[in-house]
């Protein structure tokens, strides 16, 4: 994503990327809510394209974090699968 879009993503600045990724979480609740399983897989692949654009321009390696806190079991009880009380 970012040797692709960093260039727009630096000119539309934060507040812009949020925005458009808050549209795109819009966009898959509404095809979620479709049940078309072609639209809800490309809304998804849209919210991460944006998600990882926000990340890229506060510099955050989103791959490296979700890796540190996802290490295999669930961050607040360590259990795999999940023993958290929703």
């Amino acid at each position: 994503m970012y040797s692709i879009y960093f260039h727009k993503d630096l000119k539309r600045g934060e507040e812009g990327t949020l925005s458009r990724l808050l549209d795109e979480l819009g966009e898959l609740e509404e095809s979620l809510k479709t049940g078309d399983r072609r639209n809800m897989e490309a809304e998804f692949a849209d919210v991460l394209a944006w998600l990882f654009s926000l990340a890229n321009l506060v510099n955050v390696d989103l791959e490296r974090a979700s890796s540190e806190k996802y290490r295999g079991t669930c961050p607040k009880c360590a259990q795999r699968p999940c023993m958290c009380i929703l």
